[in-house]
């Protein structure tokens, strides 16, 4: 069963960052032994690497996972609304990022000023978009919702984020 979209709309990702939409695929996130449900916070040190991310679905099924923080440089300001962290496509159902084409290679989280959002989407693809995909000219300012129309992406099929603050500067490892 897919996640229901509640938690998304109370955390605002629904409004900020996506249209509604309805869960149709599962997508576990992990940062080592830490799951993502939406609304958890992780440290950013415990998210310095990408995280282990498993997708359901069948190989015949290609998706695109997208990372965005709709909180950059701050959730009172986030003029750089939103902030690209990372972009992979082409991944076959039932398995991970590292079996697709990454475009924008995985960036930690690192939050100047309050509590941060970080978003990761997944779409399912219509069809390979490998060749069709550039790296963004920039992190700063991003469009999921334009990159999805872009490339004809239509709805996510599944959502999960994490919230994360910096970290004291002694607690950092």
């Amino acid at each position: 069963m897919a996640a229901s979209v509640d938690p998304l709309v109370v955390g605002r990702v629904i409004g900020d960052v996506l249209d509604m939409f309805i869960p149709t695929a599962n997508m576990s996130v992990y940062f080592g032994p830490k799951h993502i449900t939406s609304g958890c916070e992780i440290k950013p040190s415990a998210a310095v690497n990408p995280p282990r991310v498993n997708i359901s679905g069948n190989s015949n099924e290609l998706y695109t996972l997208v990372m965005t923080d709709p909180d950059a440089p701050s959730p009172s300001e986030p003029n750089m609304r939103e902030w690209v962290h990372w972009i992979v496509v082409d991944i076959p159902g039932g398995t991970n990022p590292l079996k697709g084409k990454e475009i924008l290679p995985y960036m930690e989280p690192r939050p100047p000023v309050g509590i941060h959002r970080y978003i990761f989407v997944l779409f399912r693809q219509n069809s390979p978009v490998g060749m069709m995909v550039q790296q963004p000219p920039s992190r700063a300012n991003f469009s999921t919702r334009m990159f999805a129309g872009h490339l004809d992406l239509g709805l996510p099929v599944a959502t999960v984020y994490f919230n994360a603050q910096k970290e004291p500067a002694s607690r950092r490892r």
